[in-house]
């Protein structure tokens, strides 16, 4: 038996349309199996709560593993925000080695189980349809956005609905993203290297209804760069589903997001995700849940996560001139999602880009974890497993803090705001970092 891996890990397809699959004996008897392997390696120990959780309860166990009892399971469950980085920075195990571990997929197929089961949360299920939750505020979107900001307000969201008053949430804007590219497309830039290139930015519903300034940039640099872009919002990729074991849901999101992106790729159109969750999903879960349908795999290798996007410019064609230095550095946030696409540091190699360039790179999760982070009982553990993140910000003292995740970039601004002197969390006022593309737009003095 050799000690650990030296292959890249590769995954197996989810086999959720197997009855098997959702048999909760057999789902517990993988995981005494996974478990009692985490627990004789433990080099997950400080990537997520998970980890934390499962070995308190092993060594306040009688008999380690033997003495867990399956229904404290959920408590490690519960934890795991799907963030994908112990399978591929951590262990030793994933396949190819014969142990074959997948730690995220596995709570996945407990998530699942328990969605059949009626388990779920039904109240944070809709937080997630993000959607229709986004439709709906964009048409009050000032009025929304006030009730965010209002702490009598966010007491009763709490109340009601588990998000912690003090989280940031995200607001909303009523002028999409997919409206404001209708209404004001930047002009292709026809003197640049890329010129001929095409692109559809697939809009992501983050981008789409609470930060269309992320779309605007991506659609301004690329355009300067000679790429002709189309913005298109058929719907969400699916993972605050996946989030819940919804696996049939995401199924159904991929075929219609297939649907209308691929007519684009079949006419020669790269596909450009702007947020990393999203470009993980058309590139590697999608494929896992319908490895047999061609146009899933297809869609997955005409997929690209935007600072990959222009990277590939960069190299293949070369960047239009005008970049100029960002004054005062970069403190950029590499989000997990990122990671794990297995692409190495694309926002980092692309705000490289820009002359003078001064980066101070942190590799290491915010703790937010998508929507876990901002809910009541997750904010503390959230804060407190992204303090590392935060200190690393306040010491570098950058101008800017970055991340490619929306939400993460918010979440580490508030985990700075804890640190202060006054301990304060800045509540759901905290400023938000900018996607690197952003900057980058900066950089071209775009916008």
């Amino acid at each position: 038996m050799r000690e650990g891996s030296l292959e890249s890990p590769i995954r197996h397809k989810l086999d959720w349309q197997n009855p098997d699959f959702y048999d909760k004996a057999k789902i517990e008897a993988e995981m005494h199996r996974v478990f009692d392997i985490c627990h004789g390696c433990r080099r997950c120990f400080n990537l997520c709560d998970s980890f934390p959780r499962l070995f308190d309860m092993v060594d306040e166990s009688p008999d380690e593993m033997a003495g867990v009892d399956p229904k404290d399971y959920k408590k490690v469950v519960d934890a795991c925000t799907l963030c994908d980085l112990c399978f591929m920075t951590k262990c030793p195990y994933v396949p190819p080695h014969e142990w074959a571990l997948d730690f995220p997929h596995l709570m996945l197929r407990y998530r699942a189980a328990e969605l059949r089961e009626g388990k779920n949360d039904k109240v944070y299920g809709q937080l997630t349809e993000t959607d229709r939750n986004g439709k709906a505020a964009g048409l009050v979107a000032p009025l929304a956005n006030a009730f965010t900001d209002n702490n009598a307000a966010r007491q009763a969201l709490e109340a009601v609905a588990g998000i912690d008053a003090r989280a940031h949430v995200p607001k909303f804007n009523g002028r999409t993203l997919v409206l404001r590219a209708m209404e004001n497309k930047p002009e292709v830039n026809r003197d640049a290297p890329g010129f001929g290139r095409k692109a559809v930015i697939y809009a992501t519903c983050f981008a789409n209804y609470n930060n269309p300034e992320i779309g605007v940039a991506a659609m301004d640099v690329l355009a300067k760069n000679g790429v002709e872009t189309e913005v298109v919002y058929p719907r969400c990729c699916g993972m605050p589903q996946l989030e819940q074991g919804d696996i049939a849901r995401v199924a159904d999101h991929a075929h219609s997001v297939a649907d209308a992106l691929l007519p684009y790729v079949e006419q020669g159109y790269d596909i450009v995700a702007l947020v990393p969750s999203c470009s993980l999903m058309l590139k590697f879960e999608w494929p896992l849940i319908l490895p047999e349908e061609a146009k899933i795999k297809r869609l997955a290798q005409a997929t690209f996560d935007i600072s990959e996007y222009v990277v590939d410019i960069a190299k293949r064609n070369g960047l239009a001139p005008g970049l100029k230095p960002l004054d005062g550095g970069v403190a950029l946030h590499i989000a997990c999602h990122s990671r794990a696409q297995n692409m190495g540091q694309k926002a980092t190699e692309m705000l490289k880009l820009i002359p003078e360039a001064d980066l101070a790179v942190i590799e290491r999760c915010s703790g937010h974890g998508g929507a876990w982070g901002v809910m009541k009982g997750n904010f503390d553990i959230a804060l407190k497993v992204g303090k590392p993140v935060a200190r690393q910000v306040m010491k570098v003292e950058k101008r800017h803090v970055a991340s490619e995740c929306p939400l993460a970039g918010a979440h580490i601004q508030q985990g700075v705001d804890a640190l202060r002197p006054d301990g304060g969390t800045g509540g759901s006022k905290a400023g938000e970092a900018p996607h690197p593309i952003q900057l980058f737009a900066k950089a071209y003095g775009l916008g």
